[in-house]
């Protein structure tokens, strides 16, 4: 269930990855010693080359998070998944930290003089993409090279689109064969349940099998363009049939199952929420009407940079493999694989129909968290500085970001920590871990490092 570990010879070549067992024999014969931690790579202290098998590197590229996968064809076990990683992208805080300064500076502009308008000559090069997009797009780009430079990477495969939204709105068009047959349901019905959140539209069950429901009866002139698509259980969509929204909404068995639901959910809580939970069923019409052609951001954001992603990695001059979210899906349900981002990257394309793994591999979990920021100064709420930040980077030989081991020998917090540390200019750092929700002081002479810092914390 662990990763192999990656493996270099003398000259930094990279080798087959091993066994984490192996690994371990070789350290302790030292024959290898430690090259890199995260992720755990070897370097072999006397060997040059060796025997490799034909190693892909495949992606699912999210707007939250990326799996990555590699895949080792072995002689007689076929694809097998040896290695795997989860990326979680921080393009959301780029985003908000982007309108908060612009709220700043609009309001500096705004209320303190008056400037004249300038000629706007600022102009977008070929291919531009707001920051928070060309973050995902970057940092899926450094974990490829370093997979490349750290395994013999002779294939990449990536899942060009998540869910296709021309061949969604209209399923006649032709020229692709998967729009007419099995792999269009599945593009159109995984877009849907990522929309409405895997939970049925009509009386919010989750955790059972949804099936798709035409918002407007289609016997009643309703289309199937996806706007007019929702999710919901089988008692209510047998139930609803044929009624009109409004009219189900208001007598259907599902609004008995909320109300009894929010009865004991409610017991003995006071009138107010019972109030507010009443008024929240009553918006549901409208919440259903105006969700249903409201399109889903986070297919906007894949859809946005799968192409930029594509277009760098043939820049890699390996042959690259591509494939839809529908094919993806249906190469995991028919080797009943359950869902995860790292699951679904060793399934993507035509190479993912027959791909062996472990449900329970535990894959790296890489988060991205940046390289700190160049303000200087603390600002309030309008954008005015009231303070400034030390200039110092290092203290004690530690930098923010750096992976440590603290060793505390007494206190609330005593015993042996692993986690990541934040410098201050006194010598009481912050160092956050998996184990608590919040930050504590450790003193830097407790703490060892494991890892410097490189912009991704590791768990």
């Amino acid at each position: 269930m662990q990763n192999r570990v990656l493996v270099l010879d003398k000259n930094r070549q990279p080798l087959m990855p091993c066994h984490p067992a192996r690994a371990r024999e070789l350290l302790r014969e030292g024959k290898a010693a430690v090259f890199r931690r995260f992720p755990f790579t070897v370097i072999l202290k006397h060997r040059e080359g060796g025997d490799k098998q034909e190693l892909t590197e495949k992606l699912d590229p999210g707007s939250k998070t990326t799996g990555m996968v590699l895949v080792a064809l072995f002689a007689r076990r076929g694809p097998t998944a040896i290695w795997a990683a989860e990326l979680e992208h921080r393009g959301a805080a780029i985003r908000k930290s982007l309108e908060q300064r612009c709220g700043h500076r609009r309001h500096r502009r705004g209320n303190l003089r008056y400037r004249e308008p300038r000629f706007d000559n600022r102009t977008r090069p070929e291919g531009w993409l707001p920051p928070s997009l060309q973050h995902r797009v970057d940092t899926t780009l450094t974990w490829v090279a370093r997979c490349c430079r750290w395994a013999p990477v002779t294939r990449l495969s990536q899942e060009l689109v998540k869910f296709d939204l021309q061949a969604m709105q209209n399923p006649e068009i032709s020229g692709t064969e998967y729009q007419q047959g099995t792999l269009f349901g599945y593009e159109v019905k995984e877009y849907l349940l990522e929309k409405w959140g895997r939970t049925c539209v009509y009386c919010d069950a989750e955790n059972m099998p949804l099936e798709v429901d035409h918002i407007h009866p289609k016997g009643n002139g309703g289309t199937d363009r996806v706007s007019n698509l929702a999710v919901a259980c089988r008692d209510c969509n047998q139930e609803k049939s044929q009624q009109p929204l409004d009219l189900f909404l208001k007598t259907g068995k599902g609004r008995r199952r909320r109300m009894q639901a929010n009865a004991k959910a409610f017991a003995g809580k006071d009138a107010k929420k019972i109030a507010r939970r009443k008024i929240h069923e009553e918006t549901r019409l409208q919440r259903i009407r105006s969700q249903a052609k409201a399109p889903l951001k986070d297919a906007a954001a894949v859809n946005s940079t799968r192409w930029a992603l594509y277009t760098a990695l043939q820049q890699t001059e390996l042959p690259v493999e591509t494939g839809s979210g529908g094919r993806t899906k249906w190469n995991r349900s028919q080797q009943r694989y359950p869902k995860a981002h790292w699951i679904d990257a060793a399934c993507a394309g035509t190479s993912g129909a027959t791909v062996r793994l472990n449900p329970n591999h535990r894959p790296m979990q890489i988060g991205a968290k940046g390289h700190g920021e160049r303000q200087r100064a603390r600002l309030d709420k309008n954008g005015f500085p009231v303070g400034h930040k030390t200039v110092t980077k290092f203290s004690w030989g530690f930098q923010t970001g750096d992976m440590v081991m603290a060793v505390v020998p007494n206190g609330k917090f005593a015993g042996t920590h692993l986690g990541r540390v934040a410098i201050r200019a006194r010598p009481s750092f912050a160092l956050s871990t998996a184990a608590f929700e919040k930050p504590f002081d450790v003193h830097p002479k407790y703490m060892t490092i494991l890892h410097r810092s490189d912009g991704y914390v590791y768990n």
